[in-house]
């Protein structure tokens, strides 16, 4: 028998392969990451709620002071002979005015007699203001701390009137018509035909205190008389300064239908002069 190299025989199942086989290169594991939190929607706070002015979109034209003026006096309950006497009084008063000459009684100088209304009216403030440029705005109160029981726009500008207070006696009447009712107050009507010096110059209109004629008001509270300039928001105003005149008026009522107002000057024969007539007719 030859010997030679031997064959191998076929592998049978049992056989171990004696080639020895490099391990496969494994493929690194992906590193794990860290799972994000879960997602938490935002908290929806609610917005402060905001509160709007009725006026914001309106400038007031003064630095508005907190508001405390008083409630007008109420004076309707009055005694059953008050009443009365308040009655015969009117019609005593309501004479003179048919004639025109003893409505503004004149002395010899030129100027009214400070004392000839004293004794049959009833003082009152009265306050004119408004821009230069404007039409003024007249507010009758019971006194300087109160609400005013009148707001008045007047047809004329606020320069004007003023410059003709300043030349003399300024006579303002104030006309409306008699409605059937008749139950309206005189100074409740809303609407006046308004004469400067016995020429006519439009209509006067009553409107309600505004937030800006409450604010006038408060800042003037410790003022029971004088003029000048308020302060304003803008240093230029286009319409002018804000200019105020206050003063006491004496208001005499004549009848349902005739008020007149008369300005009350303490220097005697050197201050303005103004008389404001309300005639219903």
């Amino acid at each position: 028998m030859a010997i030679g190299t031997a064959r191998p025989s076929a592998l049978s199942p049992n056989t171990r392969n004696p080639i020895i086989e490099s391990p496969q290169p494994q493929s690194p594991e992906p590193l794990s990451m860290p799972s994000p939190p879960p997602t938490r929607s935002p908290r929806m706070v609610p917005a402060a709620p905001r509160i709007v002015s009725p006026f914001s979109d309106h400038i007031s034209p003064i630095r508005s002071p907190p508001i405390s003026l008083e409630q007008p006096s109420n004076k309707k309950s009055r005694s059953k002979s008050s009443k009365i006497f308040r009655r015969l009084r009117s019609v005593f008063k309501s004479f003179p005015i048919i004639n025109p000459t003893c409505k503004i009684p004149v002395s010899l100088h030129g100027s009214r007699a400070p004392e000839a209304h004293v004794n049959g009216g009833t003082r009152m403030t009265g306050t004119l203001f408004g821009h230069r440029k404007t039409r003024i705005n007249l507010a009758i109160q019971d006194n300087p701390r109160s609400i005013p029981i009148l707001v008045l726009e007047l047809a004329i500008p606020t320069g004007k009137l003023l410059q003709d207070m300043g030349t003399g006696l300024t006579r303002i009447a104030l006309e409306c018509e008699k409605q059937p009712s008749g139950k309206t107050k005189l100074i409740h009507e809303p609407i006046w035909t308004m004469y400067c010096n016995g020429r006519k110059v439009g209509y006067a209109v009553k409107r309600e205190p505004s937030e800006d004629d409450l604010s006038v008001m408060q800042t003037l509270h410790a003022v029971s008389m004088g003029a000048g300039v308020l302060p304003t928001e803008v240093s230029d105003p286009p319409d002018g300064d804000l200019t105020y005149m206050r003063a006491q008026f004496e208001r005499v009522v004549g009848s349902k239908d005739s008020e007149t107002f008369y300005m009350m000057n303490p220097d005697g024969n050197n201050g303005p002069e103004l008389s404001i007539f309300f005639v219903r007719i």
